[in-house]
């Protein structure tokens, strides 16, 4: 199949653009490689440190030369999410002794949750948490010892932070494992209903918690499409996970069979056999736009507008939002999964998933076919799923055919012929919007702004009947400079019953929204921010402000608001408290939203 056009164009600009940057990380990348086996280059002392712990495999370790796999690893035991890698450094070091190598823990990296900080002080720490992952992968990985690694990762931040750390040791293969989703609980439109009730208060604490423990309820990912699992869709589309990985649930004999797998196969892909295949080969051009492809074609989170741009740069690779909304125009939305529809992800998996996309894309030229992968030459092989036969693990052709179109569709039939993303400028500055799950009728919105500096003041309003009317709600200083940039999902419940009462609503914010959201549209990571007096700075009560996804326009109609002075904050209150202190280096030095809001430059 031909390429389509915009992906070719798109690719070829990225390229273009990143030439010299790109060419600066390779070369640093070749040079590490050159220098063979890092262990090879330690004393005897360092060695001896370094196997100290290593039990059995001490003496492996001492004398041998096979392979080496280090662990990093996300585990907790407070996240659902992360709780199964509680299993996985057992399973991955049996898996390389099967293997003639040896494993080690390299090191842990912090994995906070966006949905226990949601609303909460601890949100301004959770952007940051991406670049402490970052820097804390590259810790692990210091002190050389390793010929491939292995990355155990799953949620918002976590993923994109070990990427980003990854890149920095470009030259080893890695291989990342996911956890896989919990198994259903309650259906997430039941679980928005009661929040919705709640927040109107027609039910009490003890109803919706209820609700929540349904909804939340055992070891694995929440099972909605939100940030966590729109990282785990990019790793396939990138090929750093084993084909078909993403979704299986934990705790399973197939879950361990695959981690299991992926210990052997970076192993595999080491500098010591003929396949070495290092992250810096598999995390090119063409892998970044096929995560785009895939961000558009399921409808995935818009925190990866962000941490794509982050990821990227590590690699020396320059994307920014035109990639996006160009190849959002071309790729259509193929997939349904809550918020952008009633399923899960886990019915998503059933009706085909990763696997059926995937082929579909392909086969309409939507995907760059030739990218080198940790399962070979060639994203064909993600068009393929594991199964467990009594030869062991073994990959069969996935489905050619949806399972479920309410879920997901061919591309001769799509939900929409977009991807669903708008990519917004004007003279309010530049931003996004996520469309896939805002219906037709809400995607424009012209009306007066009523402006707040902090997220607990809108819903203040909202009890006391101040917005009933049609309103565009304008949070800002909440831009990574300000204080780091939380998300705002804690007002998705009562502008979706602004939306339901027949209110023209929209919110407009230098801030982010959460993967979750999407039926109330959002103008979201506006830059310049508040701070750095961006427009959006200048607006007062009143401004009339037109909000158009379809044009793809942010203006301020009100004539006269830039001869103003812009508003100045009082942001005392986010500079220290639950370890924000701590940050202070990191909100003075962050870039801007639409280069991946990061404190690392290219």
């Amino acid at each position: 199949m031909t390429l389509h056009t915009t992906l070719k164009s798109v690719t070829d600009r990225i390229v273009a653009r990143s030439a010299e940057t790109r060419g600066a990380y390779l070369e640093r990348m070749r040079a590490a490689a050159s220098k063979g086996p890092s262990r090879a280059h330690l004393s005897c002392s360092g060695q001896a440190h370094a196997y100290a712990g290593a039990g059995a495999d001490q003496d492996a370790l001492a004398t041998g030369s096979a392979g080496h796999l280090g662990i990093v690893t996300s585990y907790n035991d407070m996240l659902s999410a992360h709780q199964p890698f509680e299993r996985y450094p057992e399973l991955i070091r049996t898996a390389a002794r099967q293997a003639g190598g040896t494993a080690q823990v390299a090191g842990g990296v912090p994995a906070m949750c966006d949905g226990v900080t949601q609303g909460e002080a601890g949100m301004e720490l959770s952007l940051f948490s991406r670049d402490v992952i970052a820097m804390a992968t590259g810790v692990a990985l210091s002190h050389n010892t390793f010929d491939a690694a292995v990355f155990l990762g799953v949620c918002d931040k976590i993923v994109p932070g070990l990427v980003i750390g990854a890149q920095a040791f470009g030259h080893l293969p890695g291989l990342f494992i996911p956890a896989g989703p919990m198994t259903s609980g309650i259906a997430n439109d039941d679980k928005a209903k009661v929040r919705q009730e709640f927040a109107k208060g027609e039910c009490g604490r003890d109803k919706l918690m209820a609700s929540e423990m349904a909804a939340y309820h055992g070891p694995g990912t929440c099972t909605f499409y939100g940030t966590a699992n729109t990282n785990q869709m990019l790793m396939e589309f990138m090929g750093l996970h084993l084909p078909g990985t993403s979704f299986v649930t934990p705790n399973t004999e197939l879950r361990d069979a695959l981690t299991q797998e992926s210990a052997r196969r970076a192993l595999s892909l080491s500098a010591l056999g003929n396949a070495y295949t290092p992250i810096c080969d598999i995390l090119d051009e063409k892998a970044f736009a096929n995560g785009i492809v895939g961000l558009m074609a399921t409808g995935g989170s818009t925190n990866l507008l962000i941490h794509l741009l982050a990821m990227a740069r590590a690699g020396g690779i320059i994307l920014d939002w035109h990639d996006f909304a160009d190849l959002s125009e071309a790729v259509p939305l193929l997939a349904r999964v809550y918020p952008n529809g009633l399923a899960d992800v886990n019915h998503f998996h059933a009706a085909g998933g990763l696997g059926y996309l995937i082929r579909e894309l392909l086969s309409g030229g939507l995907l760059h076919p030739d990218t080198k992968t940790v399962a070979g030459e060639g994203l064909e092989n993600y068009t393929t799923e594991p199964f467990l036969s009594d030869d062991g693990l073994v990959w069969r052709d996935g489905t050619a055919q949806s399972l479920n179109e309410a879920i997901v569709r061919p591309l001769s039939e799509p939900f929409q012929q977009n991807g669903g993303l708008s990519h917004l400028t004007g003279n309010l500055g530049v931003g996004v919007m996520k469309i896939s799950a805002v219906a037709p009728e809400h995607r424009i919105t012209e009306a007066p702004v009523r402006v707040f500096h902090d997220q607990e003041e809108v819903k203040v309003a909202f009890k006391a009947g101040e917005l009933t009317d049609d309103v565009i709600i304008v949070v800002r200083f909440q831009g990574p400079k300000a204080n780091g940039m939380p998300e705002l999902h804690s007002l998705t419940p009562i502008m979706g019953i602004m939306q339901g009462r027949g209110q023209k609503v929209a919110l407009l914010t230098d801030g982010r929204m959460s993967g979750a959201s999407g039926k109330v549209p959002a103008a979201i990571h506006i830059s310049p921010e508040a701070l750095d007096q961006g427009p959006i700075a200048y607006l007062q009560d009143g401004d009339i402000v037109r909000v158009d996804a379809v044009s793809g326009d942010i203006e301020i109609l009100t004539e006269g608001v830039f001869d103003r002075t812009p508003a100045i904050a009082d942001l005392s209150a986010c500079q220290a408290g639950v370890g924000r202190e701590l940050f202070s280096a990191f909100r003075a030095s962050v870039g801007s939203a639409d280069t991946g809001a990061s404190v690392f430059g290219v």
